[in-house]
């Protein structure tokens, strides 16, 4: 019970609290979980949207119970989790990196659609290896905060004032209704939906009247509305009529909607993380052709390939898994090819998503090295851009030597709290020196 207590914590709003929480956890004596080498690199917190509502400690907790290699938090336009995962990582000897997640134009791809459905020229974009807080006031963290944080928040408060024009008797109120959903007001899609459940019910009340009212909006039988309520498949109903395309606050995306791929880039950049492409499943005409579409990212600047694995292959229909699959291998061919680090996981931004990828399956088996590789070179830009001030954008080696030196840095054993503070009070150079010297040596000393 106590455990169960300390994990609800966890997931509390308040800073402090969690972190007791997780140093109360740690402390606890107990067997060590057995190593494997699956990882997740892309985990959504509650800085975004989770489905469990976990925070970045609790994603921590979770990875290090499991025993995974490296876990990586991901969220939507923001970086507010990442002083609380980098640290708690430390705390419990696990492999961490952070990356962020948005939506950008492309204007090359302007007539078809890329990784986001429906919205033709816009593709999803992370950044990758963020290894510090951006400082208070300087470019790059306002653009954070003006183009990213702000310009999703304007999206939001557009599409929630179409919505209540067209169902006035569930209108939500943004400030009242969604924000409390979220720690750190960064609302996301899927909040905006949460707050139109949450008004239906608290509108009509009695559950007949509840499905009677969603089963008439979404012109579904009623008895499989009842057997939907409080399940994913009911938020993923309602998040179809409301936002997606042809949706009751659905609006085309032009130009204007989303920031230029060059933009987003550039400031990753700036931030010394790295670009990274991310790809849906090859089903569409922008991902048709796996090795023009990472050499068009990589023109822009990006420098890694993100993919969910998962949505590839574990599929019911036989023929779209044959198709899945085979683009799967597809695209982690071309990035090979062109020595693309890759990045992978699961998300966990909707119910149902599995934990982690199962890299020993009959599927994912054949690429497990390349996606631990990928992780490792993740690692050790996180590692080296954090202590030692060093990143995988500033190395002008060739790929191949690049890829060899960071991931060298990333297979080292997790850092602990200790080894972190020797580096940070070694300062940059002589930390750099520490590192090499470990990765040489093949441990921490």
């Amino acid at each position: 019970m106590a455990d169960d207590a300390l994990l609800q914590q966890l997931d509390s709003f308040d800073a402090a609290e969690r972190r007791r929480a997780l140093e109360q956890l740690a402390s606890q004596p107990g067997t060590e979980p057995a190593p494997s080498e699956n990882l997740n690199l892309h985990f959504h917190s509650f800085f975004s949207y989770n489905a469990e509502g976990w925070s970045p400690s609790h994603v921590a907790w979770a990875a290090r119970q499991a025993g995974l290699y490296a876990a990586g938090l991901c969220d939507f336009d923001v970086l507010d989790g990442l002083e609380e995962f980098l640290a708690a990582g430390e705390l419990l000897g696990l492999r961490t990196t952070v990356n962020l997640e948005t939506r950008v134009y492309v204007r090359e791809l302007a007539n078809m659609d890329i990784s986001s459905p429906g919205e033709p020229g816009v593709t999803y974009i992370m950044g990758a290896g963020f290894g510090r807080e951006l400082p208070p006031g300087s470019p790059q963290e306002q653009i954070l905060t003006c183009v990213y944080r702000n310009g999703a928040m304007e999206r939001n408060i557009a599409l929630v004032q179409r919505i209540n024009d067209r169902l006035p008797q569930i209108a939500v109120d943004y400030d009242h209704d969604v924000l409390p959903l979220t720690p750190a007001g960064a609302a996301t899609e899927r909040h905006i939906i949460r707050a139109y459940l949450n008004k239906a019910a608290a509108a009509f009340v009695e559950p007949a009247a509840v499905a009677q009212f969603w089963a008439q909006l979404l012109d579904k039988q009623i008895c499989d509305v009842r057997e939907a309520m409080g399940t994913p498949t009911l938020e993923e109903w309602v998040r179809a009529k409301l936002v997606k395309r042809g949706g009751l606050g659905y609006i085309p995306t032009s130009p204007d909607t989303f920031p230029p791929v060059e933009d987003f880039c550039q400031w990753v950049l700036s931030c010394r993380a790295m670009p990274m492409i991310t790809w849906l499943d090859g089903t569409s005409k922008g991902e048709a052709d796996p090795h023009g579409l990472l050499e068009l990212m990589m023109s822009k600047g990006c420098v890694a390939l993100n993919i969910i694995p998962d949505r590839n292959w574990n599929l019911k229909d036989p023929e779209e898994r044959a198709t899945k699959v085979a683009n799967l291998d597809a695209i982690v061919a071309a990035a090979n090819d062109l020595h693309l680090p890759l990045n992978i996981g699961t998300e966990m931004n909707r119910a149902g998503l599995p934990f982690v990828d199962d890299l020993n399956g009959p599927v994912l088996s054949r690429h497990r090295q390349s996606f631990l590789y990928g992780a490792r070179v993740m690692v050790g830009q996180t590692i080296l851009l954090r202590y030692a001030g060093v990143s995988y954008v500033d190395d002008d080696r060739p790929p191949v030597e690049k890829n060899r030196y960071f991931a060298a840095i990333g297979e080292l054993p997790p850092l602990t709290e200790p080894v972190a503070q020797r580096l940070r009070e070694a300062g940059p150079q002589q930390a750099r020196d520490l590192i090499e010297a470990a990765a040489r040596a093949g441990g921490w000393n």
